[in-house]
């Protein structure tokens, strides 16, 4: 696919818990139309966390760790698309789109300054730019471990992410955080 110069990124505003069939939805119609360069991409950010659970007898290791996507922003869905009539047409008519930010109906991109304050990074970040590898100290600078000291115990280029223990009320708990979210910590 083509990168189009013109294309930039936007938020549509959905129904509560319609994100997903939104992104299903856009991604099917620019399929079947072939307008791959016109509509690029469709994302919904979503954040990794991992919870230890209470100590359990039968399994190796004594405590079972649960997985869990969160939305970073419950009923949006950001969109990467050359704003045209058609594309606007497109994603407004969307079933469970109820509009694009902005004021009135007029859609306003994001700034590239915007998308990184969003603290999601949505270009692939080779192992060079990481900052970081397995046992060095970071600080969380995003979600809900936002300003947390912790240490990286595992590096997922495929997810771009970071398995992390920060310490909580004195005991060490595990969790996924995003690459982007993360910053080795100066010596």
């Amino acid at each position: 696919m083509e990168d189009n110069a013109q294309a930039k990124w936007y938020v549509a505003h959905t129904y509560s818990g319609y994100e997903n069939k939104v992104k299903q939805n856009i991604e099917k119609v620019v399929e079947n139309r072939r307008l791959q360069d016109m509509i690029q991409e469709v994302r919904i950010p979503l954040e990794t966390t991992e919870e230890t659970e209470a100590p359990v007898e039968e399994e190796e290791g004594g405590r079972k760790r649960k997985k869990e996507d969160n939305k970073l922003f419950p009923s949006y869905v950001l969109i990467k698309m050359v704003m045209t009539d058609d594309t606007w047409y497109i994603v407004r008519n969307t079933r469970g789109v109820t509009g694009f930010v902005g004021p009135g109906s007029k859609p306003v991109p994001l700034s590239d300054k915007e998308v990184a304050a969003l603290g999601v990074d949505f270009k692939k970040v080779s192992e060079a730019t990481v900052g970081f590898k397995v046992g060095d100290t970071i600080t969380v600078t995003g979600g809900p471990f936002n300003g947390w000291l912790g240490s990286v115990t595992a590096i997922d280029m495929d997810n771009q992410t970071a398995d992390i223990v920060v310490s909580m009320f004195g005991r060490e708990t595990p969790a996924t955080i995003a690459i982007s979210q993360l910053k080795k910590l100066e010596d």
